[in-house]
């Protein structure tokens, strides 16, 4: 057995994942033997003392035990699952501690981030095949599904907030971008109406679906309502009687500031709309109203499908959590 351990941690951190894995996966069976140290030692090419605190390790963790005359066995079979998720926010990480809590100790999670990069994506899951239990991916493109995804098992991956392309027999939990969109936008109609112009900040850079700009303007028409979708903030001013969309959370904070520095007053000289909620947008200002999944839901059923294995469809609504700032 060849084994190439990496720098990035020490031989008996890898060689206990590695065993972890093994027994997870089903290739050493509940109350079964594990292979000797010495045997371990010489398949791994290591030493002796690693394999001992590997063990030790392992046996930290409930997945293994040792008695006199029976040797190291398995006890626990641990279940390992890879979170791939696309990058770091606030809301991810409503979703991850909901998520993490709702599961066991006999879970273990690795949580990567592909930064909606195609080649680390495709590499992360690439390389992650055969060695999870179950999977949990958000995708690195609303409208493009990686090939490798087709390589695991359905009754094994969950998806998280992928596109409205078709998901075949996946399971999967999302929000819709257009018409749920379109939807938290009406409940806003009598407010909205209150102001001379709507302004969609929409980065060019950024990932978020261009369906929601599309909504954005056919809500806007059908509601008889001036708009206009900014793809940068450069030179971008804030002035009293319009109501700003922000879909990134950078894009909030630089409204507000450059509203103070124009002397403007949130919620009273304009209006602004946050999309995706976080415990910040409680408190700046007199709050700010934001139009949101619920994440936590999110991290709970996606750790429902990991206990149960039940399989899932659904889009999660579209919720307004109204606050002073419209």
């Amino acid at each position: 057995m060849k084994t190439i351990f990496s720098q990035q941690t020490t031989k008996v951190k890898q060689l206990a994942d590695l065993i972890s894995q093994d027994i997870s996966m089903g290739r050493y069976k509940t109350d079964t033997a594990l292979p000797s140290i010495n045997q371990l030692s010489h398949d791994y090419k290591v030493s002796r003392d690693t394999v001992f605190k590997a063990f030790i390790d392992l046996k930290e963790r409930g997945i293994i035990d040792s008695t006199p005359g029976k040797g190291y066995y398995v006890v626990n079979r641990q279940k390992n699952i890879l979170l791939l998720l696309d990058e770091y926010s606030p809301f991810k990480d409503t979703l991850y501690n909901s998520f993490v809590r709702r599961l066991s100790a006999q879970y273990k999670v690795d949580l990567w981030f592909h930064q909606y990069n195609e080649s680390l994506f495709n590499a992360l899951l690439r390389d992650s095949i055969g060695r999870y239990n179950k999977y949990v991916v958000m995708n690195f493109d609303n409208e493009k599904f990686s090939p490798y995804l087709y390589k695991i098992d359905a009754s094994r991956l969950l998806l998280l907030d992928f596109g409205r392309f078709d998901k075949r027999e996946y399971s999967y939990i999302c929000q819709d971008f257009g018409e749920a969109f379109y939807g938290a936008m009406s409940q806003l109609s009598d407010r909205l109406q209150r102001y001379r112009r709507l302004i969609l900040f929409l980065p060019k850079e950024s990932k978020h679906p261009k369906e929601t700009c599309e909504y954005f303007k056919k809500f806007c028409i059908d509601n008889r309502l001036d708009y206009t979708v900014i793809e940068t903030m450069d030179e971008q001013e804030v002035h009293a009687g319009e109501v700003y969309i922000a879909i990134r959370q950078v894009d909030v904070v630089e409204i507000v500031k450059r509203s103070r520095a124009a002397g403007l007053t949130c919620g009273e000289d304009f209006g602004l709309i946050a999309y995706n909620d976080t415990p910040a947008y409680e408190v700046i200002d007199k709050g700010i109203t934001a139009m949101s999944v619920d994440w936590k839901e999110m991290g709970t059923m996606t750790a429902d499908f990991i206990l149960t294995g039940k399989p899932v469809q659904v889009y999660l609504p579209t919720k307004i959590h109204f606050r002073g700032s419209l």
